[in-house]
């Protein structure tokens, strides 16, 4: 079975890390065999992240992705190569993802302590006749998502029969490869076709303490971390 993480953030919107730094933090320190950069509305760190990795001769593959602010909460976009807007419905966000052979993942969903997507938009995407998520995120162990897990799991096996993810939502170097996916085989598209197919697992484990991250690094990313959308939007707005 293949170990993926697949929602990592990184200095290119609010992750305390490099690129780089994360890179070698995965190649040394997990045992991880794929992972998705997922920055805040830009998709270059998930680029940057396979060239590096490629260029370097890492053991695992880097997928590309995004985490895009729709109106109804954030999506997880993944097997991109352009940004999708932002702030659009969800139905076009994942018809824009969709357009360029993504995947559209629910990140912590129904959490009202980050943009996230509720039960009643859940419910109106899985009756639809026209654009659908491909997956859930049941395995993360950030705060935002621990305190909705076990009702988004139980409205997911009885209505939305969604396949499901896991991903550690890491903002800082100690966090990556706390959440992941289990799937057939080892590589990104052995990833999509388990994802397809709806035989992927998630498994998580308990972030590190406050004081193994450092009280200090958790304020500062706190801090960058409520900018990085407006940052994203500030950048976008004068090209």
């Amino acid at each position: 079975m293949g170990k993926a993480d697949l929602h990592i953030h990184t200095r290119v919107s609010d992750g305390m890390a490099s690129v780089s730094q994360v890179l070698d933090y995965i190649e040394h320190r997990t045992d991880l065999d794929l992972v998705a950069i997922t920055d805040h509305e830009d998709v270059r760190g998930g680029l940057e992240a396979r060239e590096l990795a490629a260029q370097r001769g890492y053991r695992f593959e880097v997928v590309p992705g995004a985490e895009i602010t729709t109106m109804q909460g954030h999506l997880l976009a993944l097997y991109i190569e352009r940004t999708p807007p932002s702030f659009r419905g969800i139905e076009a966000t994942l018809e824009a993802i969709h357009a360029q052979g993504g995947l559209a993942i629910a990140p912590h969903p129904m959490s009202w302590l980050t943009r996230s997507i509720s039960a009643r938009t859940l419910d109106r995407l899985a009756e639809s006749d026209g654009q659908r998520l491909d997956a859930i995120e049941l395995a993360n162990p950030s705060p935002a998502a621990l305190r909705t897990r076990a009702r988004a799991a139980s409205r997911n096996e009885a209505h939305w029969k969604l396949p499901v993810t896991g991903g550690s939502d890491a903002h800082h170097l100690p966090h990556v490869g706390t959440g992941w996916t289990l799937f057939a085989g080892s590589t990104a598209e052995h990833l999509r076709e388990a994802i397809h197919s709806g035989t992927t697992q998630a498994h998580m484990r308990p972030y590190p303490s406050l004081r193994d991250v450092g009280i200090s690094r958790v304020v500062a990313g706190l801090a960058w971390g409520y900018s990085a959308t407006p940052r994203k939007m500030l950048r976008v707005r004068r090209r």
